[in-house]
């Protein structure tokens, strides 16, 4: 059966941080707490980072507050006088959301809009389906991803996240919509790094899914868990791979 509609996840999937996310926390936080160890921070963030994402799924209550509580926890695990920090928040906190808001804090990968091109010129239509903020459409914008992707769903403005398969389901309902086609699960391919969120999450809502294992330096930001089993799961190396099961 040919596919009709490519799916991507974002972060490590189309993008990835310009610079680690901890050394760019690091440089906002210097001016107001003074230098804090950037080993501290990048373990104190992914420890808020799993918490908040259980405590509020989904940007429960928004995204600017989600992402307030993780800088402070964050700050805090890695040192932070918490009198010093709780004075300073209110001016840290907008300087991290702009940067992750644009190509300050991301960059594109290079095989990003090549393989988003080749799959347009194959008259393949593209979307986005990412368990993020609505800055995610901001940066794929200002690095000009979005030129052949319609629709971008997030999973702030959904209320939903991957693995659930209904955000897989709404995204294909939507791209038929917008393209008034009759587009069909198993006619799609979803893409992204994570095993469970997009893998799982795609192939339980009737579509084919890849898992992206970037090889070198490029894939140690991936969202690898521990102890992964891969057997039996379609891994690919690079985006360019994707035109391989789209013939």
């Amino acid at each position: 059966m040919s596919i009709r509609l490519v799916t991507f996840d974002v972060l490590h999937t189309l993008i990835t941080p310009r610079w680690p996310i901890h050394v760019q926390y690091a440089m906002a936080f210097e001016p107001y707490l003074g230098q804090l160890d950037p080993n501290s921070i990048k373990s104190s963030f992914k420890t808020a980072l799993k918490a908040l994402q259980i405590e509020r799924p989904a940007y429960e209550r928004g995204s600017q507050s989600w992402w307030a509580d993780v800088v402070r926890r964050t700050a805090l695990g890695a040192g932070a006088i918490p009198q010093v920090l709780d004075a300073s928040l209110d001016d840290i906190v907008p300087i991290l959301m702009r940067r992750f808001s644009s190509k300050q804090g991301y960059r594109e990968f290079k095989d990003a809009l090549p393989t988003l091109r080749a799959l347009h010129e194959r008259q393949i239509y593209t979307a986005v389906i990412s368990n993020s903020d609505s800055r995610s459409r901001s940066v794929l914008t200002d690095l000009k991803l979005l030129d052949h992707t319609m629709p971008i769903v997030l999973s702030e403005e959904e209320g939903i996240e991957k693995p659930a398969k209904e955000i897989f389901l709404r995204t294909v309902k939507r791209v038929n919509s917008i393209r008034g086609e009759r587009i069909r699960p198993e006619q799609c391919i979803h893409v992204g790094d994570e095993l469970d969120a997009d893998y799982y999450g795609a192939t339980k809502a009737g579509m084919r899914g890849l898992l992206l294992r970037r090889a070198g330096l490029e894939g140690k930001q991936s969202h690898v868990e521990d102890e992964e089993d891969l057997n039996g799961v379609k891994v690919i190396q690079g985006l360019d791979e994707i035109l391989h099961y789209t013939e």
